[in-house]
C-alpha cells in the first residue's frame, strides 16, 4: 500500500500525457533561435506548480479509493502513511457536490466526485464533511472539531472506521474528505428488521470489538458516542464507525465532559465522577442488547428516568435471549468499572474470548475475508437510496470576518 501511494505521489508528471502536437513542438523563434514568447513570471510559475500539485493530489485520492485495503494496526500508527493527512493544495472546487447525505448543527456532509478529473478518475465518489468556521465557533465546538480531525487522521486505515483520506480548509470552512458508505445507517436496517438474529448481531458486535480494541489499546482514545446511528454499512456489508465529534485521547487519564446519547450513557458519566475508555464497553453492552431485542434496556420518555435506571444498573432480559448473550451483556453493563468486562484484566481480549464470540475468526474478520450479513443492493458507487432527503442549505449565513480569522485561525491550523 505504502509503495503504491509513494509511486502515485511521485510518478513522472509526463507519464500519462499525450505527446505534444507538431505545432506545440515548434515555437516561433527569432533569428537567434530563441522563442519570442516572454518567460513566465514568478507568479505564473507558482500558479502552474500549484495546479500540478492539485492535479497530482486529486489523482492520488482517486487511486487510493481503488487500492484501499485494511492497514495492519502498526501501519495505522505510522506518521508517514498517506491517508489522514492535511492537504495544503485541495480546495472545495476540486469536488462536484452531488447530494447532501446528512446535516448537523454546524456541519453538512455531501456526496462528491472529483471535478475536472483525469481519465478514469471521474466516477470516484467520496463523502465531504463541510464545517463552517463561524458555526463551529458560535456553538463552542472548536475543541471537539479539532479532536475529531486529529483522531480521524490518526486512525485512518482501520478497516471498520471511516477513513479520512485528507482534510483541508479555506477562509470560511473546514473540510474532511471521507470514504463513502452507500449502505447507510445500521439504525435503519435495525428498525426495518425490528431486531437482528444472533448471527448478524455477533458479526456486527465482533467488528465493533475490533474497533474498540484499536481505539483504546493502540490509540488511547475514548469514542464516547457508540450507537446504531453512528455506524454505517459499506458496499461490502461491513461496518464503518463515523462521527468522531465526541472522541477524545484520554489514555490513562479521566475526563469529565458530559457527552453522549442518554440511553447509552455509562453510570460514571451521569454521576460526573470522571470517566475513561470504560464508557465505550458499557455502551457496547447496550448496543448488543439493542441488536438482539430491538430497543435499549434503559428507556423512558423522561431522560431523568433513564438516568435513574442506568445508575441502578439492573438489566432485564427477555426469556428468548441466549445465556451466553445475557452473560456478555451483564459483564459489559456492570456499574462498577473495576469489574466491567473490557475494562478488567485482559481488556478487549477478555471480550474476544467470551463464549458468545466462540465461532468468530478474529484475523479473518479484521482482514474482511468474511462476508457481511447484509450487503446493500446498489445501482452504482454513487447510489444514495439509503440516505434521506435534506433541505437545501440557507443562503443567509454569517460571514467569517477578518477579525474572527485573526483570533481563531490559529486553532484551525491542524486542517
Amino acid at each position: 500500500m505504502a509503495a503504491v501511494v509513494h509511486k502515485l505521489l511521485h510518478h513522472d508528471h509526463h507519464a500519462n500525457r499525450e505527446p505534444p502536437s507538431q505545432s506545440s513542438q515548434t515555437e516561433p523563434s527569432n533569428q537567434s533561435g530563441q522563442s519570442n514568447q516572454p518567460p513566465p513570471s514568478p507568479h505564473e510559475r507558482q500558479d502552474s506548480a500549484m495546479d500540478r500539485a492539485r492535479d497530482e493530489e486529486k489523482h492520488a485520492v482517486a487511486q487510493w479509493d481503488e487500492q484501499r485495503q485494511p492497514l495492519e494496526p502498526g501501519q495505522i500508527e505510522q506518521d508517514r502513511k498517506w491517508v489522514g493527512h492535511s492537504s495544503r493544495v485541495l480546495r472545495q472546487e476540486d469536488f462536484e457536490l452531488i447530494k447532501t447525505l446528512g446535516t448537523g448543527t454546524f456541519a453538512r456532509v455531501w456526496l462528491v466526485r472529483l471535478a475536472n478529473a483525469r481519465e478514469g478518475d471521474q466516477h470516484k465518489v467520496f463523502a465531504l464533511k463541510i464545517l463552517r468556521k463561524v458555526d463551529v465557533i458560535r456553538l463552542k465546538q472548536v475543541e471537539h472539531v479539532r479532536n475529531e480531525r486529529n483522531v480521524l487522521g490518526s486512525v485512518a486505515g482501520h478497516p471498520f472506521i471511516t477513513t479520512m483520506v485528507a482534510s483541508f480548509q479555506d477562509h470560511d470552512s473546514l473540510y474532511m474528505l471521507l470514504d463513502y458508505c452507500p449502505g447507510g445507517e445500521v439504525f435503519s436496517y435495525l428498525r426495518r428488521a425490528r431486531r437482528f438474529n444472533e448471527a448478524t448481531s455477533q458479526f456486527y458486535a465482533a467488528e465493533i470489538v475490533l474497533i474498540l480494541e484499536f481505539l483504546h489499546e493502540k490509540m488511547g482514545v475514548a469514542y464516547r458516542d457508540l450507537k446504531p446511528e453512528n455506524i454505517l454499512i459499506d458496499a461490502e456489508g461491513h461496518l464503518k464507525l463515523v462521527d468522531f465529534g465526541f472522541a477524545k485521547k484520554v489514555e490513562n487519564r479521566e475526563t469529565y465532559t458530559l457527552c453522549g446519547t442518554p440511553e447509552y450513557l455509562a453510570p460514571e458519566v451521569i454521576r460526573n465522577t470522571g470517566h475513561g475508555t470504560a464508557v465505550d464497553w458499557w455502551a457496547f453492552g447496550i448496543l448488543v442488547y439493542e441488536f438482539l431485542v430491538g430497543q435499549p434496556p434503559f428507556w423512558d420518555q423522561n431522560p431523568m428516568k433513564i438516568y435513574e435506571q442506568i445508575v441502578e444498573g439492573r438489566v432485564r432480559f427477555p426469556s428468548a435471549m441466549s445465556s451466553d448473550a445475557r452473560n456478555l451483556i451483564s459483564g459489559l453493563c456492570t456499574v462498577d468499572t473495576s469489574k466491567r468486562l473490557g475494562n478488567i484484566k485482559g481488556g478487549a481480549s477478555a471480550v474476544k474470548s467470551h463464549a458468545w464470540f466462540q465461532h468468530i475468526d478474529w484475523d479473518a474478520l479484521y482482514h474482511r475475508r468474511i462476508n457481511g450479513p447484509i450487503v446493500p443492493h446498489l445501482r452504482g458507487p454513487a447510489d444514495t437510496r439509503n440516505f434521506d432527503e435534506y433541505e437545501p442549505e440557507s443562503d443567509q449565513r454569517e460571514p467569517y470576518s477578518n477579525d474572527m480569522a485573526e483570533k481563531w485561525d490559529e486553532f484551525f491550523r491542524d486542517f
